[in-house]
């Protein structure tokens, strides 16, 4: 018994070097109310030494704590059990989401003098950089429709226009993506209350000069037109991320220093966004790879479900012309293999997953050289027959029953929301089996993504959560359809409970979304089942960048894995499942090395797995809360479970069914 109890307090304290998080604590803390007692770990005499204050517990900072101050119980414990340690977090690349960086100021350009460069806005009223001489400073800031970093800035770049124009500055906008409309910008800009002119550079001359890089790239000129600052307006809004309100305003500290005649502070950073490609290479030899011959197709195959007329991307690539303007961007989410969005790690075998979204290698080869290639459009007769997308509003055919929220919901223009619970009773006294399942909401621009739970009574709120998800909509995953013989329960009495997570997009919206069900012929032969995995003990250190969280789930039954799901917040950064059969041998079911909270995604066998009875499946999940996440709400604080997306959640789903 004693080799047991040193045991079990072996896995909660080693896990990584002096100062490096114990994801076991919550383990041997029972009952959860954050300290550890005697009676928790049967009277162990590690209890006692690292109990500080004897106050009979051990808090979670006495654990750390004690971690540090007795190293003779590292290297005993490592010694005597080497195989109870935290998982090796996965080997990462580069990290999807992307802030503002500072960039040398000899390497942007600053201190160089613009050329009196001229350019017509969208009423073709001609203006050159030489009006504005009169301007204490003039700012010219890149403005897009397509891009949603951009479309969200809009309404800051408003702002700075009113806040600084009695300080004699000036404001241009330059559209550098020529594929979005006239109409579309004005649209835009009047939602949004800039006033400024937006011009058309349709040569990129001024976009060149400037050194121009992507739709959300600010420039500050002095009144001798002189490059003072460039960069990213603030630091509010990037790639993957969003926060409640700048943490640096970089365009206004810019602008101060400039007026008082210094130098900024921050001369230069870059500024997450599309990327621009204003690349002047020449075009490919005859017979090479063009759009038409090869490029199309890629984008038939692999990108247009979601870039299309009506669907979900903030861009379509349905021609020639959209390809080209946003190459830029296609290049580096392609380069990063963050495009088309699949975030399971490659498998050495054939991928077990019916949705696996991987660009096939030479696919990938031949998209990135066509655009270094400079784009080349090649025979118009080589292209394929446009594709057909379904029209109808649900995907899963007209559903038996809809389920609305009883009122819309306001989405403010900027900033972040908490998440939006709505509860929708059903009314159905008996169960109902669904074939399909589909959530839409009525308008998809500000939606990040929704999980709805299927409440039924007398169940608590958090058993709900655990014992799984009902339905979930985030882009490219709306619709459960199971084959014939397959369906899902939904209880007698329950109600949907809406969990939505809204994201301003730079104009105040108004949705109110809705599930469809259409229900199956009858009892299925097959239930389809959904169990959470997870844990709500743990408390992230801050500053902690490599963070594990475990949990497992027992399989006492012999059962078909269906799916895996992966949720947690702003502060996910990994995520492993792993399976251990009865005979003691792991095997690695689903490894996510860089999770991104901006997509949700169902991973779906191929071939249902079967799990033999007797055999446990492993989560581990890795959060970084080090300020090197520009997600990160704030990186100072302990974050322990919670509801909102400044809280974390250590939550997977697993589907399945029992043969």
């Amino acid at each position: 018994m004693k080799k047991i109890i040193l045991l079990l307090f072996a896995a909660s304290v080693f896990a990584d070097a002096p100062h490096a998080s114990t994801p076991f604590f919550g383990l041997l803390d029972r009952d959860g109310d954050g300290k550890i007692t005697a009676k928790e770990v049967r009277n162990s005499p590690w209890a006692e030494r690292l109990d500080a204050d004897k106050d009979g517990a051990v808090t979670a900072a006495e654990f750390l704590a004690g971690w540090d101050q007795y190293p003779e119980l590292r290297a005993t414990l490592t010694k005597l059990f080497p195989q109870v340690a935290a998982p090796a977090a996965p080997k990462t690349e580069e990290s999807p989401r992307q802030a503002p960086r500072a960039l040398l100021a000899s390497e942007a350009g600053i201190g160089t003098r613009i050329p009196d460069i001229a350019a017509s806005d969208l009423d073709a009223h001609a203006h050159k950089l030489s009006d504005y001489a009169s301007a204490q400073a003039l700012v010219i800031a890149c403005v897009s429709t397509s891009c949603p970093v951009s479309k969200r800035l809009l309404p800051t770049l408003a702002a700075l226009e009113k806040e600084y124009a009695a300080r004699g500055v000036a404001f241009l906008l330059v559209a550098p993506t020529k594929t979005d409309s006239d109409a579309d910008l004005r649209a835009a800009l009047a939602a949004a209350g800039l006033s400024a002119p937006c011009l058309r550079d349709p040569q990129s001359v001024l976009l060149k000069t400037l050194g121009a890089t992507a739709s959300t790239d600010c420039f500050l000129l002095d009144s001798r037109r002189t490059l003072a600052y460039r960069g990213a307006v603030d630091d509010q809004y990037g790639l993957g991320y969003s926060l409640p309100a700048p943490r640096t305003r970089l365009l206004a500290l810019a602008l101060d220093a400039a007026l008082a005649g210094h130098s900024p502070a921050i001369p230069a950073t870059e500024a997450p966004g599309c990327v621009l490609d204003l690349s002047t290479a020449t075009a490919a030899s005859a017979g090479s790879v063009t759009y038409h011959n090869r490029i199309s197709r890629i984008f038939q195959e692999n990108c247009q479900e979601c870039h299309r007329t009506g669907g979900v991307a903030p861009f379509t690539l349905g021609s020639f012309d959209d390809a080209a303007e946003h190459a830029g961007m296609i290049r580096k989410m392609v380069d990063r293999r963050l495009m088309p969005p699949w975030f399971a790690a490659p498998t050495a075998a054939h991928s077990p997953w019916a949705n696996d979204r991987t660009l096939a290698e030479r696919d990938r080869t031949d998209l990135l050289a066509w655009i270094v290639a400079g784009k080349p459009l090649g025979d118009p007769q080589d292209a394929p027959l446009p594709r057909v997308w379904p029209t109808e509003e649900w995907a899963i055919g007209k559903p038996d029953a809809i389920f609305q929220l009883p009122t819309a919901i306001a989405v403010a223009a900027t900033g972040t929301m908490p998440y939006q619970t709505v509860r929708i009773p059903t009314g159905y006294t008996e169960t109902r089996y669904l074939q399909a399942l589909e959530v839409l909401p009525t308008d998809r621009s500000v939606v990040h993504h929704i999980l709805v739970f299927a409440d039924a009574p007398g169940v608590r709120r958090g058993d709900a959560e655990r014992g799984g998800i009902f339905a979930i909509y985030v882009p490219g995953n709306s619709t459960l359809i199971y084959p014939e013989g397959f369906a899902k329960a939904l209880p007698a009495g329950a109600v949907l409970r809406f969990q939505i997570h809204y994201t301003p997009n730079g104009k105040a919206i108004s949705d109110q979304s809705r599930i469809g069900l259409r229900f199956a012929p009858g009892a299925p032969l097959h239930l389809v089942e959904n169990v959470g995995i997870s844990t709500n003990r743990f408390a992230i250190p801050p500053g902690d960048a490599h963070y594990p969280v475990t949990a497992a789930l027992p399989v006492p039954r012999d059962a078909r894995l269906l799916s895996l799901h992966v949720h947690m917040h702003l502060r996910g950064s990994a995520w492993r499942y792993e399976l251990t059969t009865p005979d003691g041998k792991v095997s690695t079911l689903l490894d996510v090395p860089h999770y991104d909270f901006n997509w949700q995604l169902r991973y779906l066998y191929a071939e249902p797995l079967a799990i033999p009875a007797g055999s446990s499946i492993r989560a581990t999940a890795w959060f970084d809360n080090s300020a090197a996440n520009p997600a990160n709400p704030d990186p100072t604080q302990t974050v322990h479970w919670g509801q909102q997306t400044n809280e974390e959640m250590m939550l997977g789903y697993v589907e399945y069914y029992l043969p």
